[in-house]
């Protein structure tokens, strides 16, 4: 049985089985992208809710697993020399996992090149950018007076999804004929800018008929399902 007593987050999250993977999350984009990931490549694991509240996200014992104060981070009892390995920021994790179980990623060098480019383009550009969007749109950036910031986000939202449309033009994902942890990255986000943001209309997301088939289909997926609800929404509301 692996020792995780050396980790002050398990103070406050106590892992029930240590010999497994465990999840600290919460059901957003990102937090989500490491649940669905975990789900496809059926690793063991056991899934805690971290809150965004600060009392969760800044509390110390958070902390000494990331620093920056982000959900998701995982704390893998079984690391690449035999330890325990804790990670944060959901892009790195999910190449861990990939390289972890020989799942969503290419084997051939090139074309392993190219999906984390794809990748990258999440974490770099999609995520943040529609993040902000969200913000200006639905929370309390939206009681800003001034358009320009919205609009900025905006247009290079659109400017994104076109991206997005001009690859998935005759691919069912964003590799070709091959899911991977790119794909897994992104479609939260879309998802978000129909779900959660409201902004559908906004974005004219019916303009990009690519992308509507891709995330739709994405989500679909039976492990994009289960992942989306971990930790499970019935939990949030019951513990409110």
């Amino acid at each position: 049985m692996a020792d995780l007593s050396g980790y002050p987050i398990t103070q406050r999250w106590p892992a029930s089985n240590p010999d497994i993977l465990q999840l600290y999350s919460f059901p957003t984009p990102n937090g989500v992208k490491v649940s669905i990931m975990l789900e496809e490549i059926g690793l063991p694991y056991e899934a805690h809710r971290v809150t965004l509240s600060d009392a969760d996200v800044k509390s110390p014992e958070f902390l000494s697993l990331n620093p920056n104060n982000k959900i998701p981070a995982i704390l893998d009892p079984h690391g690449p020399n035999g330890s325990p390995v804790a990670l944060f920021e959901s892009g790195a994790i999910l190449l861990y996992l990939a390289e972890k179980s020989g799942k969503l990623l290419p084997h051939d060098p090139n074309l392993r090149a190219e999906t984390l480019s794809w990748l990258m383009l999440q974490m770099g550009g999609i995520g943040p950018m529609f993040g902000q969007i969200g913000y200006f749109h639905k929370y309390a950036g939206s009681a800003i007076e001034d358009p320009r910031p919205k609009q900025r986000y905006v247009d290079e939202g659109k400017r994104l999804l076109s991206v997005l449309d001009q690859r998935l033009e005759g691919r069912e994902w964003l590799m070709g004929d091959t899911y991977t942890i790119a794909d897994i990255a992104t479609f939260p986000w879309v998802r978000n800018v129909d779900g959660a943001y409201g902004a559908r209309d906004l974005l004219e997301l019916e303009r990009f008929a690519n992308v509507t088939r891709w995330w739709n289909a994405a989500a679909e997926r039976p492990a994009s399902v289960r992942g989306l609800d971990i930790p499970s929404r019935e939990a949030l509301k019951q513990s409110a």
